[in-house]
């Protein structure tokens, strides 16, 4: 079985890709450019469906940062072969594999997007030096404005990570972010920017559900904040009833998608309270200390532990805390006459780690925690970076940065120390990247 994938054209312009040590990042990157495996994406004159897939996949496993991409002189096909099960393409013929000369080009894997006929395309992985097919999808071709097909081919670019290096990508996932008091969703890659919930009151801290199957946002009216919860398969919208009364915002779910823990602003302060979401009750207040301020919860993995903010020191820093409220402590260590106060922790997906924001020389910058040894270490420098959040792969990181002298969404790659924008519109804020939304099936 394929999938059903289909494209509208403003969606498939590619992102441009910046520098990571021009823009004033301070990781102590040490990588070395010829050290990844070589990726070779094999283009051809097949037509506009095929075309937009060749460009996606290209983007994608670029933006995957595990590759080097090899550009061919003047885009010209390399390839051609028929298929194994006797399938080739549209008037093909009989072809070969020149296993010997992508290596020579320095390719240690190819991919081709071959069409089958006017509803199917194939997009197949290589192993240069095993000189044979390694994963093979695909994919059904529906109306060009159906905007499954970007993710879905998203999906197919993820498949081939993983098959060539052992986990996958994260190009089948999205963003969701607040701008002028609407709340947009993007691709991974920065493409088809579109509505993701009708204007409000507003939206406020949007943040993503178990599998990405649903999202919270906070909507700010003249009584209060409240949160709304939206079905992504059904497109419904339902409050969750925490009352709107006072102020509910910075919501965030728990691994399990049983409970939320969010802030509540009243006349005691701003506290930190979970409720049981699957069976809508039990509000508990979990931070008890008076004349204090406590917000911005970020769930663990396992979903035992809560890291937040509090101001119980002077200045805001992040404390952790077990789920029920018990055990509450100082979890990143301060540098007091350094830095300033710390905002907006993020739990990454693989427990290891917590990227929040902290004032240096009165500008945001970001910071990581290892939850381990509780080392903290800056990561930028230029400019103000601030509202981070994790690709599902624990190895990216989305956040806020006006460096090119708007606010704008971009990617940090932890590993190489490559950094790239991704939105140009301006005003961005609040971002929260989302799990994996599609995976492909085989033929």
């Amino acid at each position: 079985m394929g999938l059903l994938v289909t494209a509208t054209p403003e969606a498939l312009r590619a992102q441009e890709t910046i520098p990571l040590l021009d823009q004033g990042v301070r990781i102590g990157i040490t990588y070395t450019p010829g050290v990844r495996p070589g990726m070779l994406v094999l283009r051809t004159d097949a037509g506009a469906i095929v075309d937009s897939v060749e460009a996606i996949l290209m983007r994608d496993l670029d933006y995957s940062d595990r590759f080097e991409m090899i550009a061919l002189p003047g885009g010209e096909r390399l390839l051609s072969t028929i298929r194994p099960d006797g399938e080739a393409s549209a008037g093909a013929g009989v072809r070969f594999m020149n296993y010997s000369l992508y290596a020579a080009l320095g390719a240690d894997f190819a991919v081709e997007v071959e069409p089958v006929d006017s509803a199917r395309v194939i997009a197949t992985l290589y192993d240069v030096y095993g000189q044979q097919e390694k994963k093979r999808i695909s994919i059904l071709v529906g109306q060009v404005v159906n905007p499954a097909f970007r993710m879905a081919v998203h999906a197919v670019a993820d498949a081939f990570v993983r098959a060539s290096m052992g986990e996958p990508g994260y190009a089948a996932s999205s963003f969701l972010f607040v701008r002028s008091q609407r709340l947009l969703e993007v691709d991974s890659d920065g493409g088809a920017l579109r509505t993701a919930a009708p204007p409000e009151h507003n939206v406020y801290s949007p943040v993503w559900g178990r599998a990405g199957r649903y999202f919270i946002y906070t909507a700010f009216n003249e009584v209060g904040g409240e949160l709304v919860l939206v079905d992504r398969t059904t497109g419904s919208r339902r409050t969750i009833p925490v009352t709107e009364e006072h102020n509910n915002f910075a919501t965030t779910i728990s691994p399990s998608g049983e409970q939320i823990a969010f802030a509540r602003a009243d006349g005691s302060g701003t506290h930190v309270y979970s409720y049981n979401l699957a069976q809508d009750c039990c509000l508990q207040r979990l931070t008890i200390d008076r004349f204090s301020d406590n917000l911005s919860p970020t769930f663990s993995p396992d979903g035992r532990r809560i890291a937040f903010v509090s101001n119980r020191p002077g200045l805001p820093q992040i404390y952790v805390m077990a789920a029920d409220g018990t055990n509450q402590e100082l979890f990143a260590p301060m540098d007091w006459g350094v830095t300033g106060s710390s905002y907006a922790p993020e739990w990454s997906p693989d427990g290891t780690r917590i990227v929040f924001h902290r004032d240096v020389n009165r500008s945001p910058q970001l910071f990581i925690l290892d939850t381990r040894s509780r080392e903290v270490r800056q990561l930028t420098s230029f400019g103000r970076n601030e509202d981070a959040t994790w690709a599902p792969d624990s190895r990216h990181i989305g956040f806020v940065s006006d460096r090119t002298g708007s606010a704008q969404l971009w990617v940090i790659d932890l590993e190489t120390g490559r950094v790239r924008q991704v939105t140009r519109i301006g005003g961005v804020k609040l971002p929260a990247w989302s799990p994996r939304l599609a995976e492909t099936t085989q033929p």
